[in-house]
């Protein structure tokens, strides 16, 4: 039984082998000279001018809770798609509802104006 585990555990080890030996090779033969402009903070090309602990607008917390709120709900289909066969067509009735009220609620955000970044 514990055969069949043994290519997953060649797969990470080869990964994580890979892994170490390119980060080995890295530091090993990159130039390490260090200075004021290399070790200041860097802000999508722009110099940091704001402190790092701003409040950030609640659109972005707003956004951020909804694309999750959507992407797990779609997450959903992928175990549901595997076993369809098997549930029969009160899976698929059962999984409309759950697509149905997935797009009212969608359509609602996006009335709302909950999708939009002014």
């Amino acid at each position: 039984m514990l055969a069949n585990y043994f290519p997953i555990l060649l797969f990470v080890f080869v990964g994580l082998a890979v892994g170490a030996i390119s980060m080995g090779f890295g530091y090993l033969l990159s130039p390490n000279r260090p200075d004021a402009e290399k070790l200041s903070p860097y802000e999508c090309g722009f110099e940091a001018f704001e402190d790092a602990r701003m409040k950030f607008d609640v659109r972005y917390y707003l956004v951020a809770i909804l694309f999750i709120l959507f992407d797990l709900e779609i997450a959903f289909l992928f175990p549901w798609a595997i076993v369809l066969e098997d549930i029969g067509l009160f899976g698929l009735v059962a999984m409309m509802v759950f697509l149905g009220i997935l797009v009212v609620g969608f359509i609602y955000e996006w009335m709302k104006g909950a999708l939009e970044w002014e």
